[in-house]
């Protein structure tokens, strides 16, 4: 056994949802290996000790554009139409390879100090950002998001679908699966009928998820009926995007209608609450997601639009805000954000069945919090403090399938020192005076 966490508060994330206090938890290689109240007979290469500490799996980060760490705070204060088409893509544009490459590597960092373990990005530039996932040792799940306003668009001679092509030839599968690659298209309002199908075959052939931006907006969502006399999640699953498994972001105008046909269709809901209060999108129906069965997950969205890749920010904030809007402190329970950031996150990717739970022969995906805090203490209920407590910077340690990748301050993988020097010389062009 190479590490044993000794006697921690195991919240095992379980079908039960067990609490195991004073547990014992083995690692062995990339799994988890043991799991009891009593010590294994095998010893370990390294035992940490759990005494007011909680161990639980890492957290799935389901919805990001991690470059965006370059725009963070940039261009604030406006609805996301104008936000996105007046300011956010022209910022983009002026991204270069070495500059993504920063921007995804820096996001890692902070990720993995806050105890995610995966997540899934949309992006250009992906051989940069494949590279910095490669190297940050968290999971991935990258995507080279599509867009066009050409109705003649021809997958096989786009260079845009040609990156994708040559982001799956390079990543997909990397390191044993750790790195995985999925399609994505951006959004039904920045693309058309002939991208939607030929992407949807490219997945589909290529046994592929989708990713895709589903009903953000009002206006998105309103604009998709009068034009098409359908909803988006209509319109897209029609031209066969929701064939495979996919992850639509955002959903908050989704109707009922669109809710059943997701669930149908085996796709997930990535919730995003923070950055729809950030863009004033609204608030999703997670509740009705729930309670119809589709499987939901938490994203942080891009850094322009949050500004902060901390998930338990969005596990609160998915528990709070629907008790707001619904007038209903019943909705949303804790256990039930915490599954979307973890369990739900993990199905989103495809990856439910290897990890997510404390189990042995699960990956040891794992993140350790320190409970001897001032805003951690009482600790009537281990899952209230996690959701309606707990920070980021409550993680002292996250291992990604067995490695530590973080731990006391340090992180054990990234050059953290380079990175910060380096991403600030990238992200200089955004502060400088006409930016």
């Amino acid at each position: 056994m190479d590490t044993l966490f000794s006697g921690v508060t195991a919240v095992t994330m379980d079908k039960s949802f067990r609490v195991i206090k004073d547990a014992y938890v083995g690692v062995t290689g990339q799994k988890i290996s043991f799991v009891g109240q009593t010590p294994p007979e095998e010893s370990a290469a390294r035992v940490i000790k759990g005494a007011r500490k909680v161990l639980m799996p890492g957290l799935c980060n389901a919805h990001t554009h991690a470059a965006m760490t370059l725009l963070r705070g940039y261009a604030d204060g406006y609805a996301l139409q104008e936000w996105l088409f007046k300011h956010i893509f022209p910022a983009e544009e002026r991204m270069t390879d070495e500059s993504v490459y920063w921007g995804v590597s820096l996001a890692a960092l902070e990720m993995a100090a806050s105890g995610t373990v995966s997540f899934t990005d949309m992006y250009d530039h992906s051989l940069a950002v494949g590279r910095a996932a490669e190297e940050s040792g968290l999971k991935a799940n990258l995507t080279r998001a599509l867009m066009t306003s050409d109705e003649n668009f021809n997958f096989a001679a786009d260079p845009r679908a040609a990156e994708a092509r040559e982001l799956e030839s390079r990543f997909h599968m990397l390191d044993g699966g750790r790195i995985m690659v999925d399609a994505s298209v951006h959004a039904e309002y920045t693309s058309n009928r002939a991208l939607w199908e030929q992407t949807a075959q490219y997945a589909k052939d290529r046994k592929l998820g989708m990713n895709v931006h589903v009903s953000e907006t009002r206006r998105e969502h309103e604009e998709c009926k009068a034009k098409y006399g359908k909803t988006p999640a209509r319109v897209l699953f029609e031209a066969g995007l929701f064939g495979v498994r996919a992850a639509c972001a955002h959903c908050v105008w989704v109707e009922d209608g669109d809710i059943e046909l997701m669930r149908g269709a085996g796709a997930s809901a990535v919730h995003n609450p923070v950055s729809n209060q950030k863009l004033a999108s609204g608030a999703a129906p997670v509740p009705k997601m729930l309670a119809a069965g589709l499987n939901a997950a938490l994203g942080t969205d891009g850094m322009a639009s949050n500004n902060s890749h901390d998930l338990f920010e969005e596990i609160k904030a998915a528990a709070i805000m629907h008790k707001y809007t619904q007038n209903d402190p019943t909705v949303i329970t804790a256990e039930q954000a915490l599954r979307m950031a973890v369990n739900g996150g993990f199905v989103s990717q495809g990856r439910g069945d290897e990890t997510g739970v404390i189990a042995p022969g699960r990956d040891a995906d794992l993140i350790l919090l320190d409970f001897d805090k001032p805003h951690l203490t009482p600790c009537h209920d281990v899952v209230s403090n996690l959701v309606y407590s707990a920070r980021g910077s409550d993680v002292v340690m996250t291992m990604a399938r067995g490695r530590s990748l973080y731990e006391n301050g340090e992180f054990k993988v990234q050059d953290a020192e380079r990175i910060m020097r380096e991403f600030r010389k990238s992200a200089e062009i955004y502060s400088a005076p006409g930016a």
